[in-house]
């Protein structure tokens, strides 16, 4: 065997790392004397709580907040207060291990829905299990997945349209003006019928034409499409795009990683529309996100 070098044995010296314990370990231990929160009929019950977790610890990679929740509790909350109007699609005809991270991406800056494209099965490594948190659909082609979408948001214009007519013609069977109430619900409609309007398909990619995204405003409602490792997205992915947006860079190389391109163009997205109160994830207030901590 080699004898280390200097730089090595000074590596070893230097005892690092030290790494802080994530989570919290059993409630008994974190809270003695309180009583456990998922024993039914008694003051201190919350469905919320998961029975094993109290038991045996969380040390899930959650927010502290949602210790000892089920999964099912947690995805329940984030769509109360935490989901914004933007969803992702990524295109899985390769099985890329960044699929991953941008599903983990989406959850972290509160995408409301995640579309995979191509095959049902993907590489959920780099997720890191956020996946059970997110509301992930499957389409077979892009083709689909842009039909489907732009149909559910004609749906909702159409919804919308019929609330604003039925509050006009209320008030007209009444032989009375708009209430108050009624002139801010028309306000908050009419903002919502401006956003759905203008709700567009976005493709990532380094392009001819396309657009640098330091200089694009993103929609409120929009579906950003990203493409695999390497060959990026598929002809048919761009035939559906309203827009084409790329990441402006400064060195050597094409493109960065897929995973974090997605990261960046989903934070670009919540920079643009976020209002931050506090540090902390969001809170979703119907027009651009509000967040609360």
């Amino acid at each position: 065997m080699h004898e280390p070098s200097e730089y090595t044995k000074q590596v070893q010296q230097s005892g690092e790392p030290v790494f802080r314990e994530i989570g919290v370990g059993p409630w008994n231990e974190e809270h003695p004397g309180e009583p456990r929160p998922d024993i039914p009929g008694t003051p201190a019950f919350d469905a919320r709580y998961d029975t094993e977790l109290l038991d045996h610890g969380d040390r899930r990679n959650v927010l502290d907040r949602y210790r000892y929740w089920t999964v099912a509790a947690i995805k329940a909350d984030l769509d109360a207060r935490s989901r914004y109007p933007y969803e992702i699609a990524v295109e899985n005809w390769t099985h890329d291990f960044n699929i991953g991270s941008a599903v983990r991406s989406a959850n972290a800056f509160g995408a409301s829905r995640v579309h995979i494209v191509g095959p049902h099965k993907w590489n959920r490594k780099g997720a890191l299990m956020t996946e059970l948190y997110q509301h992930v659909d499957y389409h077979p082609s892009i083709r689909e997945l842009a039909a489907s979408w732009r149909y559910r948001i004609a749906g909702e214009i159409a919804a919308e349209q019929a609330r604003v007519n039925a509050r006009i013609i209320r008030a007209q069977s009444r032989h009375r003006p708009l209430s108050a109430d009624e002139q801010r619900q028309q306000t908050q409609s009419a903002h919502r019928l401006d956003t759905l309007h203008h709700a567009k398909i976005i493709a990532l990619d380094i392009l001819p034409g396309a657009v640098p995204m330091e200089r694009y405003r993103f929609p409120e409602r929009c579906l950003l499409l990203f493409g695999a490792e390497g060959p990026g997205l598929s002809q048919a992915a761009l035939d559906q795009a309203d827009d084409v947006v790329y990441i402006s860079q400064f060195g050597s190389v094409r493109s960065i990683n897929a995973g974090a391109a997605a990261a960046v163009a989903m934070h670009s997205w919540v920079a643009q529309h976020a209002v931050i109160e506090g540090p902390g994830a969001a809170s979703e207030s119907g027009s651009s996100a509000t967040v609360h901590c």
